[in-house]
């Protein structure tokens, strides 16, 4: 358990600035992230890892000469946002490209490809290489819904290596997910980890047992079964990560045995004695095998074994030269001309002055109150919802949402300060939750926020009709990002009952607040339905039998978060209002 911490909430971001201040000689802090303390002396391809913290020395350690450019680092097991992948990326990149690369996990997958589209509509060229190593989260026939866990490290070293040798950014993406398409890794957890504060860890096995197949964010294993000896754990990781070997690969590979927290080396050490005998006798070569904590998951108790079946373009890579914070392999040649970097602003644009009419000014002063009242609640629910998510998920829900928002309530409310109107209140709530929560929720919740505010607009006060195309633009766009339909188990299986309803009962005539009220009815019980489903999408698919019976957080806050809202976003609205008379918009 997490014993040094000041606000739980800030831990992410101080174990950040401590790390970049103790190896200050490599790295260099900039915002959502670190990068390299040198620039390179010409430009070169910026490989940038990614996720969020709590897998030290994944991803920030691996910063430096033969690895990665720089880290895009989130909250605890979150996904960092789109501004922070955006500006780790523009302090990093140097003229040849920029190439994200990350486990495959939702929120990660929007963050990263938001963040993508804003920097290939600079002219930035950028690519994204996504990690799925995970045999146990989903079978061969759906290889591209695995998770990337600790086979991040070796897809990593082989494409910061490429790029160190002068590949360009098609070569490097090539290599990269030829890279993945060989790697295979099998985890196994003995005891779940605990967050900063936490009272109690986000899963537990019963005595004498371990959980097979676990995840890099808490999640327990996909199964339980009996703790075995070292032999015969080692056999049953051998065994499934060979019963999955590529076709046509030669007979040289290279092999991680991970620690991820808690496992201690003479105990790895332990295991790699029956580990490597069995994998030399299958006619295996082992090419400079690494034992120790590489990819972790705060203080969880397990181990994982990654196999990458290697040839001739890669073998090369894998054992280049690297110095980073974390991991050093051979002497790494220092490059001409570099040049230390400057520190970086925080690329966001300055919101500027706003334009609103005073009736739009009136109602944005309901939409921060609508937020503050999610605010309440949600600091109320942050436990149980957090609860909630552990079943199945990585238990970071609960402290998401608070982060969310906590940080769209402030920008609103400094937005209304400075005079904006009700779109952009709820636009600027929009992007500083997307950008503070990270993780799919944080996204999500973001990009509706926005879409809600550009519908309402600062030409006027809405009327039922205006409000009714604002939710639904705020359901569109989530559903736009998020792929998930009804019946996946994810926030989706709230939001449409919730809008459908809301339209209908406004098409029909009946008060804004009465239809706000009766649709918040629907998306509760919505809500607490999904507990008979089973999740289709997002980290707690792999672990699908376990969320059975209980409901879907998502939905669960979504449908929370709508109820306390409506009395603001629709009390004050009469119902019929025609609302043709429209101010002009003065400053």
């Amino acid at each position: 358990m997490t014993k040094i911490f000041n606000d739980p909430s800030e831990f992410a971001e101080e174990a950040l600035a401590g790390f970049c201040d103790i190896h200050s000689g490599l790295v260099r802090q900039v915002p959502g992230g670190a990068v390299r303390r040198y620039r390179p002396a010409r430009p070169k391809v910026a490989v940038l890892a990614g996720g969020g913290s709590g897998h030290y020395p994944a991803f920030a350690g691996l910063i430096g000469t033969g690895f990665a450019d720089g880290a895009v680092v989130g909250n605890i097991f979150t996904s960092p946002s789109a501004q922070q992948a955006y500006s780790v990326a523009k302090a990093a990149e140097s003229g040849a490209g920029v190439v994200f690369t990350y486990g495959n996990y939702a929120g990660d997958v929007m963050n990263f490809g938001m963040a993508s589209e804003r920097l290939a509509a600079e002219g930035i060229a950028v690519e994204n290489v996504l990690v799925t190593d995970d045999i146990a989260s989903a079978p061969p026939s759906d290889m591209a819904k695995r998770r990337g866990i600790a086979g991040d490290f070796t897809v990593f070293k082989v494409m910061g290596a490429a790029a160190e040798n002068g590949a360009d950014l098609a070569e490097v993406v090539r290599l990269g997910r030829k890279a993945n398409s060989l790697t295979r890794t099998i985890g196994s957890a003995f005891a779940g980890c605990t967050f900063p504060g936490a009272g109690a860890p986000l899963f537990t096995l019963p005595e004498g047992q371990m959980g097979l197949g676990l995840g890099i964010h808490g999640e327990p294993g996909l199964h339980d079964t009996d703790l075995p000896s070292a032999k015969e754990l080692g056999q049953e990781l051998v065994a499934r990560l060979l019963s999955e070997t590529p076709p046509n690969v030669g007979d040289r590979i290279a092999v991680i045995l991970n620690g991820l927290g808690s496992t201690k080396h003479e105990e790895l050490f332990v295991l790699w004695a029956t580990v490597a005998p069995l994998l030399r006798a299958a006619g295996y070569t082992l090419v400079m095998p690494e034992v120790g904590e590489l990819v972790t998951s705060l203080d969880m108790a397990g181990v994982s074994l990654t196999v990458t079946w290697l040839d001739d373009e890669l073998e090369p890579l894998w054992v280049a030269p690297a110095e980073t914070p974390a991991y050093r392999r051979g002497t790494p040649a220092a490059e001409e001309g570099a040049s230390a970097g400057e520190d970086a602003d925080d690329a966001g644009a300055d919101a500027g002055a706003y334009s609103a009419t005073d009736a739009s000014r009136g109602y944005a002063a309901s939409c921060v109150a609508a937020i503050d009242a999610a605010r309440t609640s949600l600091h109320e629910a942050e436990e149980r919802l957090g609860r909630m998510d552990a079943i199945a998920g990585d238990g970071d829900h609960g402290r998401g949402m608070v982060r969310g928002v906590d940080a769209a309530a402030a920008a609103a409310a400094a937005a209304l300060e400075q005079g904006a109107g009700a779109g952009d209140v709820l636009a600027a709530a929009g992007d500083a939750w997307a950008d503070k929560a990270g993780g799919t929720s944080g996204v999500l919740w973001g990009a509706g926020l926005r879409a809600f505010g550009e519908t309402m607009g600062n030409s006027a006060a809405p009327g039922e009709r205006e409000l009714a195309a604002g939710v639904a633009a705020f359901a569109d766009r989530i559903i736009q990002l998020g792929k998930a339909e009804t019946g996946d188990k994810t926030m989706v299986d709230a939001l449409l009952p919730f809008t459908a309803t809301f339209s209908r009962k406004v098409a029909e005539g009946s008060a804004p607040v009465q239809a706000w009220a009766e649709a918040a009815a629907d998306a509760a019980a919505a809500a607490e339905a999904t507990a008979q489903l089973l999740p289709l999408k997002g980290r707690a698919r792999p672990l699908a039998e376990k969320s059975l019976g209980t409901p879907d957080p998502g939905a669960t806050s979504l449908a929370m978060v709508f109820g306390v809202m409506g009395p603001h976003f629709a009390g004050n609205i009469p119902a019929a209002q025609e609302n043709t008379s429209r101010e002009s918009i003065g400053a």
